[in-house]
């Protein structure tokens, strides 16, 4: 169903500037528009999640979105919101990069056959022969000084420092936009709120050099609720790419978000309708500790980023520890989704011989495992005798019996003492 984009960011409220006549333009006729990613990693992350969602709703509005992946931009790199000068990149890897990134925004937008079908598009091609004789004749002379020093992004940098190569990033940039509103027709870039001095750049140029109308809008920068930044974990960046941050590691970053936060996420990074959202925060709001807006979020996003079948395993993983899981779900589990549900928990590691000549299920728990699981012989029977041990999801019964589990990935048992504790031995 086609929507009016500018209500549509208003309502999922991230809408944060947008240039006087870019509404009218958008109502007159479907136009092409750009938002840039510097392929500065073989993946994107979560981070950059804002800027495709636009894109996305850019072309459900039946506008024809253009991906811009910079491949010689990622070779100088932007100042806007680094407080440091980054490392440049060889052309190799930041083709590498550039292939990588294309794959992952395929599964957000349509690069069909349509006339609104999205296009990828690299600023290496426009300048690698871009002599710099030339660039700084026919680009360079139609922005003075005084208004790149104007810019936020080199206001903020002075004190620390800005190189050249860094200072004229706003004009390679701003030829970007001339350049794609000469060749590919596009009126329109987007962006986070951190570019707006870089947008309005190519607008500029573009309204000098080429007497033309072109246009600006930005989105807000994503904050969580407790002031911390969006896009992080314990561990880093949370990637699209699953060998970065697994399917389950994804999963689990969208279910444990805050309420609030599970609000406001779930109308910038979901489709779901305006009626929809108010009726699962509706939902929600009666029985908030069932987190039923976390998992609507959780899920949405993780079948969109991975898969439906990652989405399943996750939703497996996630009920080993916290949930009603059976064996078969354990033993369906590769190892990188096993070891990441056991991260924290605490491991022992056992020689395969030693397990393999343990004569009965409580050595193995108490002295074999260094005391580790159980203190003593006599604790680990009266438990077991209680029937509060399991290992692999398996309750134990006989406290004589030989340990004869199948390992699971061929080398983990996984041992639940009581209803909270849990613990991996690792048998090699």
């Amino acid at each position: 169903m086609k929507i009016d984009f500018i209500e549509e960011l208003e309502w999922r409220g991230i809408l944060h500037d947008i240039m006087p006549g870019t509404k009218e333009q958008l109502a007159k006729e479907s136009t092409s528009g750009y938002i840039g990613f510097d392929p500065t990693a073989d993946s994107l992350h979560i981070g950059h999640l804002t800027q495709i969602m636009t894109l996305l709703n850019f072309q459900r509005a039946g506008h024809k979105p253009f991906a811009l992946v910079g491949g010689a931009t990622g070779m100088v790199g932007d100042p806007s919101g680094k407080s440091a000068e980054r490392n440049l990149l060889s052309e190799e890897i930041l083709n590498h990069n550039v292939a990588c990134v294309k794959k992952q925004l395929e599964k957000f937008l349509d690069f069909g056959t349509g006339n609104n079908a999205a296009e990828m598009v690299n600023n290496y091609d426009w300048f690698k022969e871009f002599r710099f004789l030339d660039f700084i004749r026919d680009v360079g002379k139609h922005i003075t000084v005084n208004y790149m020093m104007s810019k936020d992004s080199v206001q903020k940098r002075l004190e620390s420092g800005l190189s050249f190569t860094e200072f004229t990033y706003q004009l390679v940039q701003g030829y970007d936009f001339y350049w794609l509103y000469q060749n590919k027709g596009c009126k329109i870039q987007m962006g986070g709120s951190d570019q707006w001095g870089n947008i309005v750049t190519g607008t500029e140029l573009i309204r000098r050099k080429a007497s033309g109308d072109a246009f600006a809008l930005t989105t807000k920068l994503i904050t969580k609720a407790d002031g911390t930044k969006f896009g992080k974990s314990e561990g880093g960046n949370v990637w699209l790419d699953p060998a970065k941050t697994s399917p389950y590691k994804f999963y689990q970053y969208w279910l444990n978000v805050s309420d609030e936060d599970a609000a406001n996420f779930i109308k910038i990074f979901t489709q779901f309708s305006k009626e929809e959202i108010e009726g699962l925060i509706a939902e929600h709001a009666t029985a908030p500790h069932l987190r039923k807006l976390q998992q609507a979020l959780a899920k949405d996003i993780t079948i969109r980023v991975h898969s439906e079948a990652d989405y399943q395993t996750a939703l497996k993983a996630s009920s080993i520890l916290f949930g009603n899981s059976t064996a078969d779900d354990l033993k369906s589990l590769d190892e990188n989704t096993l070891l990441n549900v056991f991260e924290g928990v605490p491991q022992v590691s056992i020689s395969k011989s030693s397990y393999e000549n343990t004569a009965t299920v409580t050595d193995l728990l108490s002295e074999v495992t260094q005391g580790i699981i159980f203190p003593s012989k006599g604790e680990t029977r009266k438990m077991i005798q209680g029937g509060g041990v399991s290992i692999n999801k398996e309750k134990i019964t006989d406290a004589n019996s030989k340990p004869d589990y199948s390992l699971l990935s061929n080398k983990y048992l996984f041992v639940q003492k009581g209803k909270k504790n849990y613990y991996l031995i690792i048998v090699e």
